[in-house]
């Protein structure tokens, strides 16, 4: 189950991270600098951040010169970018701090025009942590994803045939697009889309759902964390794509299969006092039923 925890009693050093469009945070790397400098906190940053914000980064230090793991990680960007600090230092003790310069911003702390304050919160530890669950798969090695496993057919390739077991037992066998199990916090991305249940942080296992599947008896399916999910392409099929977290990772054969599991307590997710998790649902999805 993820547990709420106070944050960190002191924040020394942070590491901060931001999304591809470095015109709409120039401003906001500026006041991260100040605030952070206002408590005694030093920020870190990649060569490729520093060089992307130009005179605006001239306060942050770079990242070689940090010892160990940082106290705290910010993020000016949406939930692609918040999902990438939380991968990084997934495994650590890490908390993310999200301000939300995307679309949604729904692993977000708070939105641009709470920004001031939340960066005085942030660099204050004035802050909850939240632990997130993630899901394993086997290939090549083990890929961590915090969010999904997509398993999709090629792009102009035939229908897929998947089939999956839970339990050693096996549950679904269904021409489809492809097939995506989800965390509870990515329960609200590809899943959401196949029109899959939304997993309230919290909820210890994870959702199996179909991308297009051409049956009408085709369900999603929330498995317990304890059970593995087993997905076998069809023999005589083409190849489909493994996709972790929207990075494609490895290809699963015709006739080939593999792994998923569930991984608690994987990342570090910050959040303000008081978050509410349905509230968040109404404010960034609106109502669920008119």
């Amino acid at each position: 189950m993820s547990r709420r925890n106070a944050g960190p009693a002191e924040i020394r050093t942070a590491v901060l991270l931001t999304h591809t469009q470095p015109e709409q945070t120039h401003d906001a790397v500026r006041a991260a600098v100040a605030a952070a400098e206002r408590v005694g906190c030093r920020v870190f940053a990649e060569p490729s951040e520093r060089a992307k914000h130009g005179d605006a980064a001239s306060g942050l230090e770079p990242v070689s010169a940090l010892e160990g793991e940082p106290d705290l990680c910010v993020v000016l960007g949406g939930d692609g970018t918040i999902l990438k600090a939380l991968s990084r230092y997934a495994g650590t003790s890490v908390p993310v701090f999200g301000i939300n310069y995307g679309t949604i911003g729904f692993l977000a702390a708070v939105d641009p025009d709470e920004r001031d304050e939340g960066l005085e919160r942030a660099f204050s530890g004035d802050f909850q942590v939240i632990s997130l669950p993630a899901l394993t798969v086997d290939v090549n090695g083990t890929a961590v994803a915090l969010n999904d496993v997509s398993f999709i057919r090629r792009p102009h390739g035939r229908v897929a045939e998947l089939a999956f077991m839970v339990g050693g037992q096996e549950v679904g066998h269904v021409r489809c697009d492809g097939l995506v199990a989800a965390t509870p916090a990515g329960s609200t991305g590809y899943n959401l889309a196949n029109q899959g249940p939304i997993l309230a942080w919290g909820v210890e296992g994870y959702v199996v759902s179909f991308i297009a599947p051409h049956t009408l008896t085709a369900r999603p399916l929330v498995v317990a964390p304890d059970d593995v999910l087993l997905v076998r392409n069809a023999a005589g099929r083409e190849s489909v794509d493994i996709v972790v977290d929207g990075e494609h990772v490895a290809e699963l054969a015709s006739g080939a299969e593999t792994e998923v599991s569930f991984r608690d307590d994987m990342a570090r997710l910050a959040q303000l006092p008081g978050t509410n998790f349905y509230q968040r649902i109404y404010e960034k999805f609106g109502h669920l039923a008119r």
